[in-house]
């Protein structure tokens, strides 16, 4: 995420290194490295100006302090400006109203579909009873892709596929879902390939027919500037509510995110990427920007694995720990609730440090795989009592997990190796699991 952009900004701050005092002459040069790292970011010239003159008038004649270096100071300064032009603070959805109308728009391909099941997914998650209305009367393929992702999250929807109306179509949603007790309705609208009038008009008049208390605008995060002009054009005719990026586990440049709150004023509510449904966080600008600078995030991180970690089963996974009885079936379990955590990269990208070493990294969604088969080869007798592992045992985990006895003994001294991190670490899971080196997996 933000990678060219970020490795820019670190290159910008050297210019600091070794001095004693942010001057005229050394904030000039920093300077004029951030602005070039933003425009190539795809950030529109005007924006990139006024960000660096706010950061200039904030850090000439700035003293150091408390022994912290004007590399640092520099640092903070941008940390602040940054996001600042993000949006300052989380945006949350508001879902007060019963039920709660929420109209998704945005070019095709942009993600809107996608957007939508996943909205589904995160508020069904939050105890809400949400349905989805295809509302898409031009392309059949999109009411055919929300009916697949409504039956794989086990949420309602509302199709009319006879019905070449789309005002119609949201207010019979409407209807239905009050007579069905749904409390939020997520309206799925059609995308162009291009801003046009004929686009503009029919979820503009969709929006007045139903009166929704959020529209949220779905904007593909690599396309950078177009996708900020594209969202002032809507903007102009919906005054949307919130913006949402999607495809951030692309080649991510980061120009729409450092832009769009600038240019339309609107917050940006929720950031996706991949795929999969629960891979929808709520976009908070000061952990994007401390990512941005490389700096990791760490209370996203936290709180992903609270969403998957029982706490009471964490405690009685820490007495294991503790009495050294940590066993394969505890570490087949732990694997695969850091799977439902997201994409591992990213995941590990949020811990401080982490991100820049495993830039070149090749972390690949299957990491596990190969661990897995192993564990999975074992009888359950095994996998409590790993020190039964005879040769004879390994042999058949062998021929069973396609390894070779040479992998499975590796296997077993890493995971050994594990068990006496995790004891030290006093029974931190996710932290032993993350921090050290999972057996199976690459440096």
């Amino acid at each position: 995420m933000f990678n060219a952009l970020s490795e820019k900004l670190e290159s910008a701050f050297k210019h600091l290194k070794g001095q004693s005092r942010i001057n005229e002459l050394n904030v000039s040069n920093t300077l004029k490295d951030i602005r070039k790292a933003l425009l190539d970011a795809d950030v529109n010239f005007k924006i990139a100006k006024e960000f660096t003159d706010s950061i200039k008038e904030k850090a000439v004649g700035e003293k150091v302090i408390n022994a912290i270096s004007p590399g640092q100071l520099m640092v903070k300064i941008v940390q602040d400006e940054l996001t600042a032009l993000m949006g300052s603070e989380a945006s949350l959805l508001d879902t007060s109203k019963n039920p709660t109308i929420i109209l998704v728009a945005g070019l095709q391909g942009s993600g809107k579909t996608t957007f939508s099941g996943k909205l589904a997914t995160y508020l069904k998650a939050q105890k809400k009873s949400p349905l989805l209305v295809a509302a898409d009367i031009y392309r059949p393929a999109a009411m055919d892709q929300l009916t697949v992702l409504a039956e794989q999250i086990g949420v309602d929807i509302f199709v009319e596929r006879e019905n070449k109306d789309a005002v119609s179509i949201a207010q019979n949603a409407i209807a239905y879902a009050k007579q069905n007790n749904k409390n939020v309705i997520i309206i799925d609208t059609a995308g162009r390939l291009a801003v046009d009038e004929l686009m503009m008009n029919e979820v503009a008049n969709i929006k007045s027919a139903i009166q929704p208390q959020e529209i949220l605008f779905v904007v593909d995060s690599m396309t950078g500037q177009d996708a900020v002009n594209t969202a002032k054009a809507f903007n102009d005719r919906l005054d949307f509510t919130g913006v949402v990026l999607t495809k951030l586990d692309g080649d991510t440049r980061g120009g729409a995110a450092l832009s769009i709150k600038y240019t339309v004023n609107k917050p940006i509510k929720f950031m996706s990427s991949g795929e999969k449904m629960d891979t929808l966080d709520v976009f908070y600008p000061e952990r994007m920007a401390q990512r941005i600078l490389g700096m990791g995030d760490i209370t996203s991180l936290v709180e992903k694995a609270q969403a998957q970690f029982d706490e009471v089963e964490a405690k009685k996974l820490e007495k294991k720990i503790r009495k050294n009885q940590f066993d394969f079936e505890d570490f087949l379990t732990q694997i695969q609730q850091i799977k439902k955590m997201g994409n591992l990269k990213d995941l590990m990208g949020m811990i401080p440090g982490v991100g820049k070493s495993i830039k070149d990294v090749d972390i690949k969604e299957d990491a596990f795989k190969g661990v897995e088969a192993i564990i999975q080869s074992m009888t359950l007798i095994e996998r409590r009592n790993p020190d039964t592992l005879s040769p004879s045992r390994k042999a058949r985990i062998a021929k069973g997990a396609g390894k070779d006895i040479a992998e499975i003994n590796a296997f077993i001294k890493q995971f050994d190796q594990m068990k006496q991190m995790m004891k030290m670490m006093n029974g931190q899971s996710l932290g032993g699991a993350l921090g050290g080196r999972m057996p199976g997996m690459k440096r």
